[in-house]
């Protein structure tokens, strides 16, 4: 039996999961998935790729918005949801422009000190749509501020086996997945074609290709080469480091810890 295990949340790009009991799922992936993003001067989306320090800022949702504070120095902010969203710029993500609100600038100030690099906070309202890759779209499938996918799902098996391959080991949060679930063989996410929890359903579409932020360690920031390196030696598909699957939504409801997947169709 597969079971659900943990949910994430991650309201601000690229910066610290919220593990939650139960989650709303909307049209486009959990309800507070990567809302909120930081760009750069530019409108330019940032990541831990480019700026590891992300990592020691962790989020909490609030009734009315996000509680936000570095987990080193504890300096921390409160972001009303309703802050700012008078003036609204695009933003790039990869090759997507979006159109988001920005929020205000004392707030924009606290990240810029925190991260030592100027960016700004910025919100995707319901109002925008951004698309799935149309390579991989099913229907008119949308998705948040994520690098380009509504949900991600990794079995606890698959850490556990890469684990075992390596000396030190890595803490699921290196992978940031939305759902985590025990039970069946390692990698059986792979091949997940069409699930669903509560009947909500889900479609597996895309192997998720793994980067630099694996080799960050979310406590500390510091890098290193795992495990990057350990992966690449076995799951490198297509010039990809693969580890997790991407998924696709089918109807709406909600999803909590404990809950059976129930799947509907594998890869042959």
């Amino acid at each position: 039996m597969l079971t659900v295990s943990e949910l994430y949340v991650y309201p601000i790009k690229s910066l610290g999961g919220m593990a939650m009991q139960t989650v709303n799922v909307t049209d486009r992936g959990f309800e507070n998935d990567r809302r909120w993003m930081l760009v750069d001067e530019n409108n330019v989306f940032l990541t831990q790729r480019k700026l590891a320090a992300m990592a020691l800022l962790s989020v909490k949702i609030t009734p009315n918005g996000l509680y936000v504070y570095h987990t080193i120095n504890g300096n921390s902010i409160t972001i009303d949801r309703q802050t700012g969203g008078k003036q609204k710029v695009n933003a790039q993500i990869w090759d997507d422009e979006c159109e988001v609100q920005l929020t205000e600038p004392a707030i924009d100030e606290w990240f810029s000190d925190m991260l030592s690099a100027r960016c700004r906070l910025v919100y995707m309202p319901d109002t925008t749509k951004r698309a799935v890759d149309e390579a991989y779209r099913i229907n008119s499938d949308i998705t948040s501020l994520s690098d380009g996918y509504p949900v991600l799902i990794i079995g606890q098996q698959s850490i556990n086996d890469l684990n075992r391959r390596l000396i030190t080991p890595v803490p699921m949060n290196r992978f940031r997945p939305n759902i985590v679930f025990t039970g069946g063989h390692p990698y059986i996410e792979d091949d997940f074609k069409a699930f669903t929890i509560n009947d909500v359903g889900f479609m597996g579409v895309k192997l998720c290709g793994r980067c630099l932020v694996t080799t960050i360690d979310q406590k500390t920031g510091h890098k290193s080469a795992e495990p990057l390196k350990t992966l690449s030696s076995y799951r490198t598909f297509s010039n990809k480091i693969n580890f997790g699957q991407n998924l696709l939504l089918k109807g709406r409801g909600t999803v909590s810890v404990g809950q059976t997947i129930e799947i509907e169709s594998n890869a042959i």
